[in-house]
């Protein structure tokens, strides 16, 4: 395994969507044309699948050192009440483009820090989006909350609403970790909240663990495993903490990289923590995703329905996704759409009455194609053979990979067995057209293993 993470340890994409960002082609995208495809795609899919509704609330009172995210820092909470008005605002700026009502599969709260908001004004919120639309029938709404700012009132309030998953942010309970990354919080906040919220009635609750930060080791990765198997979430997402100071700036050179476990000791977090996910009960679903055989992530993988999109993995999909607030993305599955990126200009624009997209990508058919295949490969470790034999792909290194032991093709289909799931990013990489046209060697990604 040395050997192999030394081999393909490259900067790649997560493959959130494809193309991914940095390679749409923003010079032939317009807003008009954003509109028409949503408005193609909504009549097709809105009365067969519903569709969903990603929310971004980007406040947070302090910087995560680890973050990637979009987010404006804050302890002013009379914010809250404005930025929510805007959300509904453009929320209605969408309503206007389209003839019937919405049927809303899903609501994803993501941030920032969703519960910066009082639960009053994320239930005006949630009020406010419903109040113009319909539940889909197998509805899911979920919600990222702060295990020291998410109260009994956040959770009640939002799950009467009809919210019923929720997933907290863990990342390491080592207290020296912790400190580098801005983020203390202790084992004993994390599991009152897990527990108030499966006491009110929440069916799904996930912790959100980071491996290869600074001045973490193995034995920290593993307590902090030992301390989640007490509380036992429905869900564990087991990140690689993604590196990229170049993009993110300030927040992430908040420590020193010679702080960062590297390479193999990196990839060793992750499979000795795999282990013990996996002798707890944890089942591997996806990249960097466990589940209980229980919770619904599991099952979708098993009956071939998970879903890849600006979410992470879903147990649900949608042709469309409507993404509200600064900086969300929104995807009609033949476009991508991003607002723009500060709260001040996203105010200004919603205000004049405009979506406030700035960017985006029309699909074309072979992007099409080939989002189709990373899907599989992403969601199920699997694609078929005739998905990609029209298409110019990087052979030398889908040859590499099976030599390796990492894919098994053959005249039928392209599998990942288990051994080359930790290089499921690599594989996509062979069929990424933009990454092999690629002429710039700027580095935009963070390593893959």
């Amino acid at each position: 395994m040395s050997s192999l993470i030394q081999k393909y340890n490259v900067p790649g994409p997560r493959y959130t969507s494809y193309p991914t960002v940095p390679f749409w082609d923003v010079a032939s995208f317009s807003k008009e044309q954003w509109i028409q495809s949503f408005q193609k795609s909504y009549s097709k899919s809105n009365q067969s699948e519903g569709i969903s509704v990603y929310i971004h609330l980007p406040f947070c009172e302090s910087l995560c050192t680890f973050c990637a995210c979009h987010k404006h820092i804050t302890k002013r909470h009379e914010v809250e009440e404005e930025y929510i008005n805007i959300v509904l605002k453009e929320w209605n700026l969408y309503l206007n483009l389209v003839d019937e009502k919405p049927i809303i599969k899903e609501i994803h709260l993501g941030g920032g820090t969703p519960t910066f908001f009082s639960p009053n004004q994320l239930k005006r919120l949630i009020k406010g989006i419903l109040s113009k639309s319909v539940k889909h029938s197998n509805y899911e709404f979920s919600f990222e909350g702060h295990p020291n700012n998410t109260t009994k009132k956040h959770l009640q309030t939002l799950f009467d609403v009809g919210f019923t998953r929720v997933s907290f942010g863990v990342q390491d309970y080592n207290q020296t970790v912790q400190k580098a990354i801005h983020r203390i919080q202790s084992f004993d906040k994390v599991k009152k909240v897990t527990d108030l919220a499966r006491k009110i009635g929440y069916a799904s609750v996930s912790h959100d663990l980071v491996f290869g930060l600074p001045h973490q080791t193995l034995e920290n990765v593993l307590e902090t495993i030992r301390k989640t198997k007490s509380v036992l979430p429905d869900r564990i997402s087991f990140y690689s903490y993604a590196h990229v100071p170049w993009i993110k700036g300030v927040g992430q050179r908040g420590f020193d990289e010679g702080d960062l476990p590297k390479d193999e000791e990196k990839r060793r977090l992750y499979e000795e923590g795999k282990k013990l996910l996996e002798k707890v009960g944890y089942k591997e679903v996806g990249m960097d995703h466990f589940a209980l055989e229980s919770d619904s992530l599991y099952q979708s993988m098993q009956n071939r329905t998970m879903h890849r999109n600006f979410m992470g993995y879903t147990a649900q999909k949608t042709q469309v996704m409507i993404g509200l607030g600064m900086s969300a993305i929104s995807d009609s599955w033949y476009a991508f759409a991003q607002n723009v990126k500060t709260v001040k200009e996203y105010q200004m624009l919603v205000n004049k009455g405009k979506i406030p997209v700035f960017r985006g990508h029309l699909l074309k058919n072979k992007d099409l194609q080939i989002r189709q295949i990373i899907l599989d490969l992403m969601c199920q470790f699997y694609t078929e053979k005739n998905s990609f034999e029209s298409l110019k792909i990087d052979a030398n290194l889908l040859e590499e990979l099976q030599k390796d032991g990492l894919i098994y093709l053959d005249n039928s289909y392209l599998k990942i067995p288990e051994k080359g799931r930790p290089f499921v990013r690599n594989v996509c990489m062979a069929f990424d057209q933009y990454l092999l046209n690629k002429k710039e060697k700027e580095n935009r990604f963070s390593l893959t293993i």
